[in-house]
């Protein structure tokens, strides 16, 4: 049973490979249908009677021809049912009783149908049928109500019928096929489009790890190459704080980086960075290395969602860096975390006198910021204050764009 199914299955992908090879076949089958039903008398005594006739020489030359036009049906379906009706139109007209030289036709029909739109078919269909039809019941030698003319009249409704519902078979197939293949580009793409979004995400927070801790490293590395001769004590205090930045940088290094490793990995951690609730620990660097940092609280002890706490942390701990690096060897700087309404707001003022390199366009640190805040649906502005310094403030939502709830 498996390999008869399996010759069929062969056979038929052979046939859809070399159609002309079907159509020849198919032409022969309906010759030799026609040929075998031109020897039956439909005017028997007791009904239709097998060779009780014999067909003329022109019934036999028609249906030659328009078997032959049948191997041309799919290059040119409309000019085949034209030709084969016309020809079939000449028999009913013209036999005596007339050969089934209409079979061609039916055949014609279904082809054209099979390949058209319906408005098509229920045109070329209706047309045909009347065609057909009307010349059996005017030429015939029978009379109009025979079950020969209505047999025509019944064919070629089927043909036409058939082929629209394999037309439509046939689109509802193809309709499902590029479904499936827009589906299939949609995910690949969407795959793509999540692996762009995740290694812009851990570039942000490589950016943000380096920035901050290397930044504290090189100011305390010049507070101790200052102080070394005179003051000692407060060199290694600063030495201090450098091996201890650089191990926190190591720490974050680790732990994000430990994103890349496999899924099945038990050491590789789910949250790489920390939040707002470690704020006090990220200022007090900021202050080891010498800037005064003031902050202020007004967000109600309710932890925000993993992604806002996050972004809140990083812009806090970009834009303390960017003070640092910028703002004069006197600045101070401001934190105030609020919570208002549905929204958290971030600001990091200070009061920098000296030229800010930090709206040049020269780096990613402003840009990083405001690209995680524009991912949470949020509003970030940077710029100079009024008097001097300068100001960043972010506006994210309470609740993250991925429904995480607080």
């Amino acid at each position: 049973m498996t390999s008869l199914a399996t010759g069929f299955a062969r056979t038929q992908r052979w046939l859809r490979e070399h159609p002309l090879a079907f159509d020849g076949a198919l032409a022969a089958a309906v010759l030799v249908c026609m040929v075998v039903g031109s020897f039956a008398d439909p005017n028997g005594e007791h009904g239709p009677k097998f060779g009780g006739r014999t067909p003329e020489v022109r019934s036999v030359v028609l249906m030659v021809l328009v078997s032959a036009a049948l191997v041309f049906r799919r290059r040119n379906s409309m000019g085949v049912l034209i030709f084969t009706a016309a020809v079939s139109v000449v028999e009913l007209v013209l036999g005596d009783p007339a050969a089934p030289v209409a079979m061609s036709a039916v055949i014609a029909l279904y082809t054209v149908a099979s390949r058209t739109d319906r408005p098509t078919t229920w045109r070329v269909g209706l047309l045909t049928m009347g065609v057909l039809t009307g010349s059996a019941m005017l030429f015939g030698s029978t009379p109009w109500y025979t079950q020969e003319n209505v047999g025509i009249f019944a064919w070629t409704g089927m043909a036409a019928a058939a082929g629209d519902a394999v037309r439509s078979r046939r689109a509802f197939v193809d309709a499902i096929r590029e479904r499936a293949e827009r589906a299939e580009r949609t995910r690949e793409e969407e795959a793509r489009r999540r692996v762009a979004e995740e290694r812009l995400r851990i570039a942000r927070d490589l950016h943000d790890v380096v920035a901050h801790h290397i930044a504290l490293v090189n100011v305390q590395a010049g507070v101790a190459a200052h102080v070394m001769d005179k003051r000692p004590d407060q060199a290694k205090e600063a030495l201090a704080h450098v091996r201890e930045a650089s191990r926190s940088a190591l720490n974050e290094l680790r732990a994000t980086v430990g994103l890349l490793r496999q899924s099945g990995d038990p050491e590789a951690p789910t949250e790489p960075a920390p939040g707002l609730d470690v704020l006090d620990e990220l200022v007090t660097t900021f202050r080891q290395a010498g800037l005064p940092v003031e902050v202020a609280r007004a967000d109600d002890g309710e932890r925000a969602p993993a992604a806002v706490d996050l972004a809140a942390y990083r812009i806090i701990q970009e834009a303390l860096t960017n003070v640092q690096k910028h703002a004069g060897t006197d600045a101070k700087a401001e934190v105030s975390v609020i919570r208002v309404g549905p929204t958290l707001e971030v600001t990091v003022l200070d009061n920098g006198n000296e030229p800010d390199g930090r709206t040049d366009g020269g780096g990613h640190g402003l840009l990083g910021m405001r690209e995680r805040v524009t991912a949470l649906g949020g509003a970030l502005s940077a710029g100079p204050r009024y008097g001097g310094g300068f100001r960043v403030q972010a506006i994210l939502p309470f609740k993250a764009r991925t429904g995480e709830d607080t």
